[in-house]
């Protein structure tokens, strides 16, 4: 693609401002999704008497669908992303109200919207139109402080983490939570106030624990595992043991066969076995330098309500991740998170989208 720097296109406009190494790595990214697929999802559609290529077949729809959504959004100014961003939230907060009376009921959980053949998960677009939203009022609390921005920003957290325990979604909650509460402490609060957020944080954490029994069972069994209980999470680390440093080959993997998750959850444990923990490294790397690339830009961003977007967008792009790849190897127990562009899922691939959409408009040179 070519362009004179005289044209005046948008377009043009477009081309010479985002950030082509941050969208290049998120167009790498989301082919190594593709690939993935094909050697998590067919074992799966056929344990479910589904065609082999159905799940491959989708992700390779939402995926495409995913990318003129990140890029149509790339398009955008600073303040077209915050009205963009607070339509969103309006529609997945009405999302969480429907969910809340009318959405079916999977694993003891009330997440999803049935639209026809498909499932949407409301929750999953709040993410970053929260976090933009969040951004603002923060930003415009520390601005102008006759503007009850905090207050506004405070509700607004108080109404979110509501209806997410509701469902109940403690790892959306917890993710949510480290985010907002990160954006409060560089948006330069008072450190009473963090104090105090960090000790609500601990006390919902505990509260969750007594009063959801899928939450307690997942910590009691992190923190005291069972030998040979065979959960999900013993086959996962089963898949990295067997991978080795290169994997046993595509499509050679057999520990998958045995994980319900594992085009979605555990991803991350079948790249291990199949393609070994090189490739594995190779992916946290490169979440890792979209995170990092990302917080570049916000340091070079003289907007506050901008810099603190980018760095929201950031971490809740990056906490996913983590948290993912984290349960895959044991380290945290299950929260039920999926992997961002690799795990299959059409709620999860256009809300990660909308994100890194997002993401690169706030990212984007301002020209003077």
């Amino acid at each position: 693609m070519s362009f004179s720097r005289e044209d005046r296109s948008r377009l043009a406009g477009w081309w010479f401002t985002v950030d082509h190494v941050l969208l290049i790595a998120i167009f790498i990214l989301i082919g190594a999704g593709l690939v993935f697929s094909l050697a998590a999802s067919p074992s799966v559609a056929l344990k479910k008497g589904l065609p082999a290529y159905y799940f491959v077949e989708r992700h390779v729809l939402f995926s495409a669908l995913g990318a003129v959504i990140l890029v149509v959004l790339s398009f955008l100014t600073p303040r077209e992303t915050r009205r963009v961003a607070l339509g969103v939230l309006f529609v997945a907060i009405a999302g969480l109200i429907v969910v809340h009376v009318t959405g079916r009921e999977i694993n003891g959980a009330r997440r999803w919207l049935s639209i026809g053949s498909h499932s949407v998960q409301p929750s999953e677009f709040l993410k970053p139109a929260f976090v933009v939203i969040s951004a603002w009022l923060l930003a415009e609390a520390r601005k102008r402080p006759e503007m009850p921005g905090l207050w506004f920003a405070i509700g607004l957290y108080a109404l979110v983490a509501s209806f997410l325990v509701m469902q109940p979604d403690v790892g959306q909650t917890l993710l949510l939570s480290l985010v907002w509460g990160a954006l409060f402490f560089v948006s330069g609060q008072p450190l009473i106030y963090a104090a105090a957020i960090v000790a609500l944080g601990l006390a919902g954490i505990i509260g969750a624990y007594f009063t959801f029994p899928h939450v307690e069972a997942r910590i009691d069994r992190f923190l005291d595992p069972a030998p040979g209980d065979n959960s999900q999470v013993d086959r996962a680390l089963q898949s990295f043991e067997q991978g080795g440093f290169f994997g046993r080959g595509p499509g050679e993997g057999t520990i998958k066969t045995s994980l319900p998750d594992a085009h979605t959850d555990f991803i991350f444990a079948v790249i291990a076995e199949e393609y070994g923990a090189v490739a594995c490294l190779a992916i946290v790397m490169l979440f890792a330098f979209i995170v990092l690339r990302a917080l570049y830009r916000a340091g070079q961003e003289p907007d506050v309500s901008v810099k603190l977007g980018i760095i929201g967008l950031a971490l809740v792009f990056g906490l996913q991740a983590l948290f993912n790849m984290g349960v895959n190897v044991g380290l945290l127990p299950a929260k039920g998170i999926t992997l961002p562009y690799l795990s299959a899922g059409g709620s999860s691939t256009l809300a990660v989208s909308v994100t890194l959409g997002m993401l690169l408009a706030l990212t984007r040179r301002r020209v003077s």
